[in-house]
């Protein structure tokens, strides 16, 4: 089977740096630009609108520059208006070669925004188109709210194309301009404007107002369009444009007709430089590049990955340059565990297996959030408490209050017998220390001394579910140390100092 091969043009730069909030330094541009085209190998990058802004024509400045140079300037696109002319210059002046002229493919807008008529717009376009060839320049056309334009007034739109395939331009570019379509819609528009202008290059440019974005590519593709507009990450205006990685993997797992030149294990690295840069933040949940896509929670999905890969897809992570995971929660089970075990190269014995699964269930059900990095931390916790337990704190009431002493209540269980006292202190801890010291004191048992508190949480962990806390102790006979594992650091101080009477009551 010959394969169709369609280009892909990002437009993050230019309409997914209209995203709320968003804005790209000219640095920033020039280096996204050279991602895009030497390590994503996107065929077309739009990088910005003509007119905007001083900084916007810094930026295309160094982006044609570097281009230049490696021979990519015909890759490079800017957006640019029927306006007499002063678009044009300010390419000419940026260095660029290529224009997207924005156009008004909808009678509604000619008529309410331009208050203009068909042939007096079409007049103006021929003129622009006219003086760009002149100075060298390529035209490419958008339609602005072409989408609207088929429902509301589809006799312009051909009357439009009519004109335009008259005009040397090199692409026709559709958008749904405010993501109105459905799929079916986007094939039986583009198929019939295809089917009627065979030789012309037309581009599809999807937004996602009803999260229909992917499908109507999928449609546009489908239906013959020679080039697809989208973004990274999803970026543009509202709820943005067609994402980049979606539409990648899609073409390539169910168009095997179509053939497009995109480096897959490249998209997570420049999803999460575009996301660092914005500070837009990637949904966890976002295909291909979301955090949490390429993770089992359900222990039933680990042990069927265990057995034949049972609940794996096309979508291997190691094609976007990711790696699998395995949750670590209440739902997790012992073969999620098993599965982090062997990442860390870990081995435990079934009853060990037991014993921190129970316990990671436990921090599961408090709605603690946990990743691998906090596993070696949970085996140490459960393993290392070996100490048959002669004391207990039951519980304790910890206050903090401004302008007061930290002051703690305690109540703890001794071989089975119950002492309560309460005490100020310096600190949280303090107070709970200086209140076990009075019941100790009453017990005739001298308590060793803290020598050293540390807390620290897993290198790498980005969970906040855990942070250990280690306490060293001296007696008269020996130095020690213990530790405790809690999401809050004076809980696991507490929880250390239960092992250490622990073990000198014994």
């Amino acid at each position: 089977m010959k394969k169709r091969t369609i280009e892909i043009m990002d437009t993050t730069l230019r309409d997914g740096e209209q995203t709320s909030g968003v804005s790209f330094s000219a640095s920033e541009k020039l280096t996204l630009a050279k991602l895009l085209l030497k390590k994503l190998k996107v065929d077309r990058i739009e990088v910005a609108s003509a007119r905007v802004s001083d900084g916007e024509f810094k930026a295309v400045k160094e982006i044609t520059s570097w281009a230049k140079d490696y021979k990519f300037i015909e890759k490079i696109e800017v957006l640019t208006f029927v306006d007499g002319g002063t678009s044009i210059k300010w390419m000419q002046d940026a260095g660029a070669l290529v224009q997207n002229l924005l156009t008004k493919g909808s009678l509604n807008h000619l008529k309410y925004q331009l208050k203009q008529k068909p042939a007096e717009h079409f007049n103006n376009i021929e003129q622009t188109i006219k003086q760009a060839k002149k100075n060298g320049f390529k035209t490419n056309v958008y339609l602005e709210d072409w989408s609207n334009g088929m429902r509301h007034s589809e006799s312009y739109i051909f009357d439009y194309l009519d004109f335009i395939s008259g005009q040397p331009i090199e692409r026709i570019l559709l958008p749904d301009t405010l993501g109105v379509l459905t799929p079916e819609l986007t094939k039986k528009y583009l198929t019939s404007i295809i089917d009627r202008y065979p030789k012309l290059h037309f581009d599809f440019h999807g937004h996602n107002d009803y999260d229909l974005s992917v499908a109507n590519t999928m449609e546009a593709v489908k239906a013959g369009v020679n080039g697809l507009h989208l973004t990274v990450n999803g970026m543009g205006e509202r709820a943005g444009n067609a994402p980049l990685a979606s539409v990648v993997a899609v073409i390539n797992d169910f168009l095997p007709e179509i053939n497009i030149n995109i480096n897959e294990d490249s998209l997570f690295k420049v999803s999460q430089l575009v996301a660092t840069l914005t500070g837009f933040r990637i949904p966890a949940n976002k295909p291909i590049v979301g955090e949490n896509v390429f993770t089992q929670t359900a222990g039933i999905h680990a042990d069927g990955d265990s057995k034949k890969n049972l609940y794996f897809n096309n979508l291997l992570p190691e094609r976007f340059g990711r790696k699998r995971k395995y949750a670590l929660g209440k739902t997790s089970g012992k073969a999620n565990i098993e599965k982090n075990l062997q990442e860390l190269g870990l081995t435990l014995n079934q009853d060990e297996l037991k014993k921190v699964t129970q316990r990671i269930i436990e921090l599961g059900d408090k709605k603690e959030r946990m990743t691998a990095e906090d596993l070696p931390f949970i085996i140490s916790d459960v393993l290392g408490n070996n100490t048959d337990s002669r004391v207990k704190i039951d519980s304790y009431v910890l206050t903090h209050s401004k302008g007061l002493r930290p002051t703690t209540s305690i109540s703890v269980e001794i071989d089975g017998e119950k002492y309560e006292e309460n005490s100020p202190g310096d600190g949280q801890y303090d107070a709970f220390w200086n209140a076990l010291r009075k019941i100790y004191k009453r017990q005739k048992i001298n308590l060793p001394y803290l020598t050293d508190y540390a807390v620290r949480i897993p290198p790498g962990s980005n969970s906040d579910a855990l942070c250990e806390t280690t306490i060293t102790w001296k007696s008269n006979l020996k130095e020690f140390t213990t530790r405790g594992l809690d999401s809050d650091q004076t809980v696991a101080a507490i929880k250390a100092t239960e092992k250490m009477l622990n073990i000198i009551q014994n």
